[in-house]
């Protein structure tokens, strides 16, 4: 992002950008950012967008050739192509012949750093890998975007903010627009202010069930299934979940058992650290015995629904019951 934003500031840009990675709200800020910064505004006849599979890379070369009209080049966005996971080797090869006047960015999900596509704008451009920020950079944005605004929210406060909402940055920046207008006439945004106006993942509801179920307090943790219920949850869906969780934290505890530290499960189990974190605590509540019966148990009550024995809003109550009366089997510790 450093040689983004350095490109943007001193207007010395490439022919080629490449834009991949998971965060699609950093994605679309840099592809407006270097869209506003390459051409001036308003101006429709130099600009050029394609999205999705099936584009022509002979006619992104046609109109590449094409000169700019009264303007010092043409930009040519790209989004979502599929090029560089497939074989384009004309408009790989093409890369290397761009005329002065012609730029690309594209803007992709997912790449394949072997492909002819993401070497030749290695070589001609830059390509730079949008991914899922760590808790440190989080807080520090969340703080920073607050700041502009005339708002100041404590470090505790932002924690919440994220465990309430997720980490995802788009899903952040939706939440602390709501808590602005909310808190209109007030500087501080407080902890309290969070849970009266955002909205919680269902994620973070399910991260909270277990943890109801690993302290064995059965009503605390059917009030959160019956809170999922009154927002129109599926049934099966939450089991399925629930069932995820605990396939994730019998994931996380495996590998914390090899030595893994949380940069390291965070990338094998695809958690985001920040909540790889939060998996690493909750998993020492329970044994390993205890997440594969939860897993199993999951699969037989999912089974008995399918067959007609149970209806599925009791089955998910049963599972909550059963899960969180259990204690740990004697002998086994929780490490």
């Amino acid at each position: 992002m450093k040689s983004l934003n350095e490109d943007i500031k001193t207007g010395q840009f490439k022919q080629v950008y490449l834009l991949y990675g998971e965060e699609a709200y950093l994605k679309k800020q840099y592809k407006d950012r270097l869209t506003r910064a390459m051409l001036p505004e308003g101006d429709t006849m130099n600009y050029a967008y394609y999205e999705g599979k099936g584009i022509d890379g002979a006619e992104l070369i046609d109109l590449a050739e094409t000169m700019p009209f009264f303007a010092e080049r043409r930009l040519i966005v790209v989004e979502n192509s599929g090029f560089f996971k497939s074989a384009e080797p004309q408009l790989a090869d093409y890369m290397k012949e761009l005329p002065e006047t012609a730029c690309f960015l594209f803007v992709e999900q997912e790449v394949d750093k072997r492909s002819r596509m993401f070497k030749a704008v290695k070589t001609v451009g830059r390509a730079v890998e949008l991914g899922r920020q760590d808790e440190k950079t989080l807080l520090y944005w969340i703080a920073g975007h607050l700041k502009r605004e005339g708002r100041q929210i404590t470090e505790r406060s932002a924690r919440h903010l994220v465990e309430q909402v997720g980490t995802d940055m788009e899903n952040l920046s939706r939440e602390m627009e709501k808590l602005i207008a909310y808190t209109m006439g007030r500087t501080e945004i407080t902890g309290q202010d969070i849970d009266d106006i955002c909205t919680v993942q269902i994620t973070n509801q399910i991260f909270d069930m277990v943890e109801a179920v690993a302290r064995k307090e059965q009503k605390k943790a059917l009030e959160y299934y019956y809170d999922l219920l009154a927002l129109k949850e599926p049934p099966m869906r939450i089991l399925y979940l629930l069932s995820r969780q605990f396939r994730l934290l019998l994931e996380v505890k495996e590998l914390m058992k090899t030595g893994a530290d949380k940069a390291k499960i965070a990338s094998v189990a695809k958690l985001h650290p920040f909540v790889a974190g939060k998996y690493m605590q909750q998993c020492r509540n329970f044994t390993t015995r205890e997440l594969r019966e939860a897993m199993e148990e999951a699969a037989e009550l999912e089974e008995a629904v399918k067959t007609g024995r149970l209806g599925d809003r009791m089955s998910v109550e049963i599972y909550i019951l059963e899960r969180s009366r259990r204690t740990a089997p004697g002998g086994e510790d929780k490490k």
